[in-house]
């Protein structure tokens, strides 16, 4: 009885640790998007210039 208690509460605590890892991935994803959003618009828009410029 103890074994099938212990299993059960080892398989909550694995899901609270997926769900913080996948709270974790999409915070730095979030943050790299508004970080690195803007550099990759200048970039495009200048890249057009250029093309429309020709």
């Amino acid at each position: 009885m103890f074994l099938l208690r212990q299993r059960h509460r080892s398989k909550g605590q694995t899901m609270t640790e997926y769900a913080m890892i996948v709270a974790v991935v999409a915070i730095v994803l979030i943050v790299s998007y508004q970080t690195l959003g803007q550099d990759v618009i200048s970039l495009v828009n200048n890249v057009d210039a250029l093309f429309t410029a020709t």
